[in-house]
Formats: structure tokens, sequence, C-alpha cells
């Protein structure tokens, strides 16, 4: 009698997942994953996620746009020296190479700030890099898209809407989780103390409801 067939290996996709990287109580991203983050202050949560890791950060922009993240608004979330900034000419090109990186395994964090949302195949795309980079690189990356607005790319593994609320003494933002595969929408109050890095409050109610006004 002839022995089975060994079983296929399971898409990778579908893979038991890893544990995820907190920000604060209650706000985690999985990381092997594909994660946006939108709104007007979606640079500063890409800030405060490279914070909580250690190693380089591959940061890929349009070379259409000249906005370019300066070192002292990144000082209150990272350090700027772990950053390696990298421009492409098209969104497609900058899609290539977020993929390639994501696929190499080799830092813990790849951005793109991307001009407007990808469509559902290069998302999924950029889920199955991630992936292989975890299972055959050195690190185990957290892939970041930022887009304008409400964002709105399908597929993702959870999208993020961060908005200034700051106030004449205070540095503050609103955050909200609008989707995320593994847990419901909510928001949070976010702070930010000299010295004392960011604190995020969970908002209740009427005042998780609201909606930023800028």
């Amino acid at each position: 009698m002839s022995a089975p067939a060994p079983l296929a290996p399971a898409p990778l996709l579908d893979r038991a997942p890893v544990s995820g990287i907190a920000l604060a109580p209650g706000i985690a991203l999985r990381p092997a994953r594909l994660h946006e983050a939108c709104g007007a202050a979606r640079r500063s949560m890409a800030f405060w996620i490279a914070g909580k890791l250690r190693g380089p950060v591959i940061w890929i922009a349009p070379a259409w746009q000249p906005d370019r993240p300066h070192p002292d608004g990144m000082v209150p979330f990272c350090d700027p020296s772990r950053f390696i900034f990298a421009e492409a000419r098209r969104p497609e090109d900058m899609l290539w190479c977020m993929e390639e990186t994501l696929r190499a395994g080799a830092v813990p964090l790849v951005v793109a700030d991307l001009p407007g949302p990808p469509a559902l195949t290069p998302v999924r795309r950029l889920h199955l890099a991630a992936e292989t980079g975890a299972a055959e690189g050195r690190e185990t990356p957290l892939g970041l898209i930022l887009t304008p607005g409400d964002g709105g790319a399908p597929g993702v593994e959870s999208r993020w809407h961060m908005a200034p609320q700051h106030g004449p003494d205070s540095t503050a933002w609103r955050l909200e989780r609008r989707r995320a595969r593994t847990a419901p929408p909510a928001a949070w109050a976010v702070s930010q103390a000299p010295e004392q890095g960011l604190a995020a409050r969970p908002l209740q109610g009427a005042d998780q409801a609201a909606q930023p006004t800028g």
C-alpha cells in the first residue's frame, strides 16, 4: 500500500496569526500584513509605528510631490536616522518597490506614501510579499500604505484614520480604527507629553461616534 501523498502547504494568508505590534492598549497592528493609514495625520501614525519597532524603515514616496517628512517633526515619535527614503516616478513603481522590499524581509517596516488607494490585486500581492518576507527573511515586515482623505484600499488588514486635534497648549489627535479583520471599529484620543511619548484614551458613546472636522 502506497504512502499517502503529502498535504500541500497552507496558503500564506491562511497561516496562524502572530502577535501584533502594540502602539497602546487596544491599538495593535498585525505584522506580515498590509495596513492602511489615512487622514491628515497619517504620516504621524507611520512615525508612531516606526517608534515601536527597531531597525531600518523604508519610506517610498512619489517623486512628483515635493513634500517630505522633516526630521524635526519625526523626532517626537522616532529616530529619523533609521529612515531610508526612496522615490518612484509612477504609482505602480511605488507598489512594485514596496512589494520587493516586503518580500526581502530585510526591514521591519515598509511605508508607501501613495497618491491614492491601490486596487485589490496589488493589495493581495503586498500581503503575500509580506508573508514571504516573514517566512524567508530575517525580519517579519509590516507594510503600511498612506492614502489621502478617507483612504479606502480594499482588502487591507486594517484601516486607521488619524486627524489632528491640537489645542493652544496641547498636542493631540483623534485616531479611529475604521476597519480591521479581527477587531470592531473604535476611536481614541491620542495625546503627547514632552519626554513621555504618546498616550491613547478610548472614546465612548457620542465621543466615539463623532467624526473629525479637520
